[in-house]
C-alpha cells in the first residue's frame, strides 16, 4: 500500500512537472537555447523529487543498504547537471529560464545560498518577476540564524504582492515580517487579505486565521471572529511534544570536529523550508536525546500542532550555521505523525 502511495506520488509529480516544462522549452526553443540545457532541465526537475521518493521508501530499512550505490549514482547524475547549468549561465548569464530552474533546485536541496543567489540573477534580468522577489526573501531568511526576514526582503516582499494581490506566499511571508517588527495591525490586515484565498477549514486556512487573533491581540484590537470572511477564530490546538533521539554512524565519528554543532529540527513535508521547531546542541553531546515541542518554533501559528504530520532530520554543521553546506552531516527519520508517542529515532549516516 506504501509503494503504491509513492508510485501515485511520482506520476502526480510527473504530470505537474510536464505542465511546468512544456511551455518552458517552447519558449526556450525560440530564444535558441541549445537542446541539452533542456535535458538538464528535465534531469535537474525530475530526479530531485524522484530521488527524494526513493529515500523515503528506503529509510529505516536495512535490506536496502544493498542499494545505496544506485542513490549514489543519482546524486552524481544530479551534481553533474547541476555542474553542467552552473557552466551554461556562466556563459549566458541573461538566461532567466535557466536560473529560475537552478534556484528552484538549489531551493530543493536546501542550498539557500546559491538559491538566493539564483533569484537575485533573474531580478536582475527581470526586475517584476513576482516569483523570483518571493524566493528571495525567502531564502534570505533561511539563512538568517533566528529566520527573520530582512529590509531588502521586505521591500521585494510588499513589491510583489503590490504587483500580484493573490500572491499567497508573498502574502503571508510579508505578514510574518510585519509581525516580526512589531507591525501587529499591518501584519492582521495582511493576512486578512490572504485568507478569503484558502481553502475554508483547512490546517493552513486555520493557522493563518489563528495567527490574524494573535496580531490583532497584540495590536490591542479584536480577535479574528471579527475578520471579513466572518469565520470564528478556531479551537487552540493542543501543545505538542516529538521525543528525537539521535546518534552518528560508527563511520562517520572520525569526521567529527571540535565546535561542530547539531541541529535537530522538524518542518513541515510541504511549504517553507523554515523549521516549525528547531534544537541547537553540541555535537559532543551525542548520542543524544532531544523533545521538540511548540516553544521551539519562530512564530506562533508556524509550530508542530500546526500541521498532523512534519518531516524530522538532524544535521552536523561544521561551520555552526543552521543551514546545509558541503560536508555537513545528516540524517532523518522521514516523515511522522506530530502526535506520536513512540521516540523518534535518526542515524546520522550521511555527508551533505
Amino acid at each position: 500500500m506504501k509503494f503504491a502511495f509513492y508510485i501515485a506520488a511520482a506520476v502526480m509529480i510527473a504530470v505537474a512537472l510536464a505542465l511546468l516544462l512544456v511551455p518552458l522549452l517552447r519558449n526556450g526553443r525560440k530564444s535558441g537555447q541549445p537542446r541539452g540545457v533542456f535535458a538538464l532541465m528535465l534531469l535537474i526537475v525530475l530526479a530531485v523529487p524522484a530521488g527524494t521518493a526513493l529515500l523515503y521508501l528506503r529509510v529505516g530499512t536495512p535490506s536496502t543498504l544493498n542499494g545505496v550505490a544506485t542513490q549514489a549514482a543519482q546524486v552524481t547524475d544530479i551534481n553533474k547537471a547541476l555542474d553542467e547549468l552552473r557552466a551554461h549561465l556562466a556563459s549566458n548569464p541573461k538566461d532567466v529560464q535557466g536560473w529560475m530552474l537552478l534556484a528552484q533546485a538549489a531551493t530543493e536541496m536546501q542550498h539557500m545560498d546559491e538559491a538566493r543567489d539564483a533569484f537575485a540573477h533573474v531580478l536582475q534580468v527581470t526586475p517584476n518577476d513576482t516569483t523570483a522577489m518571493v524566493g528571495w526573501a525567502e531564502s534570505d531568511a533561511a539563512l538568517q540564524p533566528d529566520h527573520r526576514i530582512g529590509d531588502r526582503a521586505h521591500e521585494l516582499l510588499e513589491q510583489a504582492v503590490k504587483l500580484e494581490p493573490d500572491n499567497q506566499r508573498g502574502l503571508w511571508l510579508l505578514g510574518i515580517s510585519d509581525f516580526q517588527q512589531g507591525h501587529f495591525a499591518d501584519a492582521a490586515a495582511t493576512w486578512r487579505v490572504l485568507q478569503p484565498q484558502l481553502q475554508p477549514g483547512s490546517n493552513v486556512a486555520q493557522a493563518v486565521a489563528q495567527q490574524i487573533a494573535l496580531a490583532d491581540a497584540r495590536a490591542g484590537g479584536t480577535p479574528a471572529s471579527a475578520s471579513r470572511t466572518g469565520a470564528s477564530s478556531p479551537v487552540q490546538a493542543p501543545a505538542a511534544a516529538l521525543q528525537v533521539k539521535v546518534a552518528i554512524a560508527p563511520a562517520l565519528k572520525a569526521k567529527l570536529a571540535t565546535g561542530d554543532s547539531l541541529f535537530v529540527y522538524a518542518r513541515a513535508p510541504s511549504g517553507p523550508p523554515m523549521p516549525l521547531a528547531v534544537a541547537r546542541l553540541s555535537a559532543s553531546q551525542l548520542p543524544a536525546t532531544v523533545t521538540l515541542t511548540d516553544a521551539m518554533s519562530m512564530l506562533p501559528s508556524m509550530k508542530l500542532s500546526s500541521v498532523p504530520r512534519v518531516f524530522v532530520g538532524a544535521r552536523i554543521s561544521h561551520s555552526g550555521q543552521a543551514v546545509a553546506r558541503p560536508g555537513d552531516l545528516e540524517g532523518d527519520a522521514g516523515v511522522v505523525a506530530v502526535d506520536s508517542k513512540t521516540p523518534v529515532s535518526i542515524l546520522i549516516d550521511k555527508v551533505h
